[in-house]
């Protein structure tokens, strides 16, 4: 299995997604739940083996992606580990938020 890390941005974002739902639901547990739920995502992926996701060279040229209920993984694969670099609701401007 490959080690799974998580970037500060990514970091961030599942923080941002825990407030977000918690303020829309009323519920810190359905917040939590949902949070849990991309990250088991984001271990399924450093855990199967092969290449995964959708490569994004549009974004850059190392950069995969992979939905999960309306929000996008965004990871790299970098020797033996699968780094997430953003979590991102999928109504983004995606390509605009990476050229910024």
């Amino acid at each position: 299995m490959r080690q799974l890390v998580y970037l500060d941005a990514a970091k961030d974002d599942l923080a941002h997604i825990l407030r977000s739902i918690t303020y829309e639901s009323g519920s810190l547990e359905i917040a939590v739940a949902f949070t849990r739920q991309l990250e088991e995502r984001c271990e399924r992926l450093a855990s199967l083996p092969g290449t995964l996701g959708t490569s994004r060279p549009e974004l850059r040229a190392d950069v995969r992606s992979a939905p999960h209920q309306g929000y996008v993984i965004f990871f790299r694969y970098v020797g033996d580990r699968v780094e997430v670099i953003n979590i991102l609701n999928g109504h983004r401007d995606i390509i605009g938020f990476f050229n910024s």
